[in-house]
């Protein structure tokens, strides 16, 4: 335990416990949202695609800009404040909403927000840690997110089964957290002072990336362009018959899973590499969606999820160690942009799809797309990223 605490600098401490309370807030209200939507205001599914779609692109186009801005600015905690804040101002927002435009805005301005931050916030994750724990640092950030969006779906459970069924309070309820997120980040995570006149400047370029980054980033857009939003995996479990305090609970289960999971995930990462530990996940994740798409009893819902979480931990925070890998600490702001730039348009295309397939197709047909692309990403991945090429 000791080795552990040693491993895991402060800043990495403190902005785990950032996104811990931005995830509370963030889950009260997530798993709601697509059930507020169809349920509550009558919106087809296909809609709740062009929403996730929108707010996903939206932030991923933010991302690859403040990553670059805060390369060039050498500074990465502004644009975490700023993201922080706007992502608890989305809360507000969604709290007076009565049409879907009211939360397309709401999910807007959220993902704006994580837009802003997310790059900044990873590159700085980096500059706060050894090499030889990167994959535990990200774990840990990742364990601690996941942690609050255990909590987050329990209290919603909590609040519409004991105090109100209002979902607009609980939306404005979301907005305390996320404010203790925010000053947690003010007050206690440090930047380092670096030194600019030694700095290279930091241009906006395809070619200054590594080959091996781009053929990471072309699997990546080959498996995202069939993972469409979680919202299509709350939905499957609404349309199998579950109430929503279940689908709530199912959703927990994920999250549970997810967050016991990231931690180990990130240390057997730094032991084995995530060149070997990728390729797994996305099988995974293959097999989790053949079955959301193919299963008919809601029971198999309960196996499901929380195999889920283990294809995320097994993929997100490994996957920024893994780029940390490919690029310099000066480049990674940069670098994680692109990233998050390709996850997110492919997330937007996956949504709209998705949504489509659902309301013109079959509720399994998105599923079983996405089952294939992963198999296809997987055989890739073992094909193309070999230890040879990366440099």
């Amino acid at each position: 335990m000791k080795k552990f605490r040693h491993a895991i600098s402060k800043n990495v401490f403190v902005l785990g416990l950032v996104s811990f309370f931005n995830d509370i807030a963030s889950e009260m209200i997530y798993p709601i949202i697509p059930i507020f939507l169809t349920g509550l205001l009558g919106v087809p599914v296909a809609i709740v695609g062009v929403i996730e779609g929108i707010a996903e692109s939206t932030s991923s186009i933010l991302k690859l800009f403040s990553g670059w801005l805060s390369d060039k600015a050498r500074k990465r905690k502004p644009f975490a404040v700023i993201g922080y804040s706007l992502s608890a101002i989305s809360k507000l927002i969604l709290g007076f909403s009565s049409t879907w435009e009211l939360v397309l805005t709401a999910r807007f301005t959220d993902r704006f927000g994580k837009g802003v931050r997310t790059s900044a916030r990873d590159a700085l994750i980096v500059e706060s840690s050894e090499k030889e724990s990167m994959g535990r640092s990200f774990g840990f950030h990742r364990a601690m997110d996941t942690a609050g969006a255990v909590i987050g779906p329990l209290l919603a459970i909590l609040v519409i089964n004991f105090w109100t069924e209002d979902y607009k309070l609980l939306f404005l309820l979301a907005f305390i957290p996320s404010c203790i997120g925010v000053l947690l980040l003010i007050l206690f995570v440090k930047e380092k002072n670096k030194d600019h006149s030694t700095a290279r400047p930091v241009k906006l370029s395809w070619k200054n990336l590594d080959r091996s980054f781009k053929v990471f980033l072309l699997i990546s857009f080959i498996f995202m362009i069939g993972n469409s939003s979680d919202a299509f995996l709350i939905l499957r479990a609404k349309d199998l018959g579950l109430s929503l305090t279940m689908v709530i609970l199912a959703y927990v289960s994920f999250n549970i899973v997810y967050a016991l999971s990231s931690t180990p995930a990130g240390i057997l990462s730094d032991k084995i590499g995530p060149r070997k530990l990728l390729p797994l996940g996305f099988l995974l994740f293959a097999v989790v969606y053949l079955f959301f798409g193919i299963i008919d009893k809601s029971i198999f819902i309960w196996i499901l999820f929380p195999l889920y979480g283990i294809y995320m931990a097994m993929t997100e925070g490994v996957g920024k160690a893994f780029i940390s890998q490919l690029v310099p600490k000066e480049r990674s702001g940069t670098a994680f942009g692109i990233y998050q730039l390709t996850v997110g348009l492919c997330t937007f295309i996956a949504s709209l799809i998705a949504g489509l397939m659902w309301t013109y197709i079959d509720v399994s047909a998105p599923f079983i797309f996405g089952s294939i692309t992963a198999v296809i990403s997987a055989i890739m991945f073992i094909i193309l990223e070999k230890p040879e090429v990366i440099k």
